[in-house]
């Protein structure tokens, strides 16, 4: 063990020193190395923070709850059409969801509460923000939504039913209309309808980085029917009840739904349950998509780099021959010479991982600064990783060379010229 201690030890000095002497040659040789490393750790970041994005915009969206529609989220496809042709789906049955869910003993379901929504200009004396999207609904949305008020309170059951005027801010709306803040008790103009400002929520950022969730408005669903008339979207938000199973749980719901649009048996479902899983189906071949050319570049960018560290390791067996003649002669073992050559090898993959590691930090850094919106996520793992990966391409391109130095017969090495 302790030859073995010492041999090793002498094989990284002589590796130390080869690199060390021939700085350009090397560097040169690791390149594929590094471009090989800055692939697979900027695959991993951009995986992770795909992930992470896509946890945040799910709790966002809450993973117990179900959104009963008549579109489904995503790309309709070829479909479109019969989709189009729905009947239009009511907020009002969230009543009779709730009536059903009373009804069912051991329920899977807790409550359902109705959604009504469309996009407006949202106004404050001269200042204006396009685009609102502008969401109906009652009093125990404030029980559904993960999202916390920042200043301000919700709407109560009282001020809903009666459609009172006033809103919930998201946190794009109110810092555009006051920058200066304190926009609880102020007044702002939709549709030439003046709204109190009752609350304002925390920022909650964009979903999947492509929109902006803090660009909404909430009143009660009895104002926008009083006051408004045009297309509205409809729809219900329905949560499952604690610790319940949410296959049976979206079966109910089917069940309920299918009685309140009176389908028969045998009739298609003319509604979407859409839910988070909808969502995860869309994003696994984006990540699927992400992994697989990240693969590509990366092997392809690890192989010449292998195939470079093989050749400069032929190089450098054939200009030692004598110097290898010489230490077998003076009585050093055929997995000496072996190991020598391979931890050279070696230390030069590493040496290319950690050049590629500060490289892939640098443009983290840079992207982070440059799109804070956008999720990347450099962690401890793909440090580990990206060192595996040179040590495994050290022993992959350096095995071969070192295995035929240490084979070489010393007579016949001692009188290479």
């Amino acid at each position: 063990m302790r030859l073995w201690l010492i041999e090793m030890v002498e094989s990284i000095r002589i590796a130390v020193e080869q690199v060390r002497v021939h700085k350009m040659r090397s560097m040169l040789t690791a390149l594929g190395v590094i471009i090989g490393i800055v692939a697979v750790t900027l695959m991993g970041t951009a995986i992770k923070g795909i992930d992470v994005g896509f946890s945040k915009s799910l709790d966002m969206i809450g993973t117990d709850l179900f959104y009963v529609e008549v579109w489904p989220w995503g790309d309709p496809g070829e479909n479109w059409r019969r989709y189009r042709n729905r009947p239009m789906f009511k907020a009002s049955y969230a009543d009779r969801v709730n009536e059903l869910i009373n009804q069912t003993p051991g329920s899977y379901l807790s409550m359902a509460v109705p959604i009504t929504n469309t996009w407006r200009n949202v106004h404050y004396k001269e200042k204006m923000i396009r685009g609102v999207q502008v969401f109906g609904t009652n009093a125990d949305y404030a029980l559904l939504t993960t999202k916390d008020l920042a200043e301000g309170r919700y709407f109560t059951e009282v001020e809903a039913l009666g459609g009172a005027l006033l809103v919930v801010l998201g946190k794009d709306v109110a810092d555009a209309l006051f920058p200066e803040g304190n926009a609880v008790g102020r007044e702002v103009t939709i549709s030439n309808r003046r709204f109190q400002v009752l609350g304002v929520y925390e920022r909650q950022g964009s979903f999947l980085g492509l929109f902006s969730v803090d660009k909404q408005v909430v009143m009660p669903l009895a104002t926008v029917r009083k006051f408004y008339r045009g297309n509205w979207g409809n729809s219900i938000i329905i949560k499952m009840a604690e610790s319940a199973d949410k296959r049976l749980a979206e079966e109910e719901i089917e069940g309920h739904i299918r009685l309140i649009r009176k389908l028969m048996p045998g009739d298609t479902n003319n509604f979407e349950i859409n839910k988070t899983e909808s969502i995860s189906e869309q994003l696994d071949p984006i990540k699927q998509g992400v992994a697989v050319a990240g693969l590509g570049i990366t092997g392809l960018a690890l192989f010449v780099g292998a195939i470079g560290i093989m050749n400069i390791t032929f190089v450098s067996v054939r200009e030692r021959t004598k110097e290898i003649g010489t230490r077998r002669a003076l009585g050093a073992r055929r997995r000496a010479i072996l190991v020598q050559f391979l931890v050279e090898a070696i230390s030069i993959c590493v040496l290319g991982g950690l050049v590629g590691l500060i490289v892939t930090f640098g443009l983290f850094t840079a992207v982070s600064q440059a799109f804070p919106a956008f999720p990347m996520v450099f962690s401890p793992d793909l440090v580990l990783l990206a060192l595996g990966v040179s040590v495994a391409t050290g022993i992959f391109s350096g095995f071969v060379p070192a295995f035929m130095a240490s084979q070489l017969d010393p007579a016949v090495a001692l009188r290479h010229e």
